[in-house]
């Protein structure tokens, strides 16, 4: 059987990890930065990898901090916050939530709600 040759931006479907060093997605935390953690459709967390900085990008934005890490370090960082499952290449993210501000006003200490 021949032995399948490809880049490391392409990693074939069956391969179950990819090969070579992941882009985490981080975010600025109180002792320097922490691995961004997503949810899954379903709704578990899951740490989220990416096989190039363009994937990465294209999924996330040009803003995106990301660090390189190794796929068995990333399973390592984040078990013992329970969570076991590692998302590559993802392509499909939702917006962050906003937060819903009530439209209110205080007038002669009564409250006002607005509607339409």
């Amino acid at each position: 059987m021949a032995e399948l040759r490809y880049g490391d931006d392409d990693p074939e479907p069956s391969d179950p990890f990819p090969v070579g060093p992941l882009y985490v997605p981080v975010r600025p935390g109180p002792s320097g930065c922490a691995a961004r953690l997503f949810r899954t459709p379903l709704g578990d967390r899951t740490a989220v990898g990416f096989t190039s900085a363009s994937r990465l990008t294209a999924t996330l934005g040009a803003g995106q901090a990301w660090i390189r890490l190794a796929e068995p370090a990333l399973r390592a960082l984040t078990a013992p916050l329970g969570i076991t499952t590692v998302t590559v290449d993802p392509r499909l993210t939702a917006p962050a939530p906003t937060p819903v501000t009530a439209l209110t006003a205080v007038t002669s200490g009564f409250p006002v709600s607005r509607t339409a």
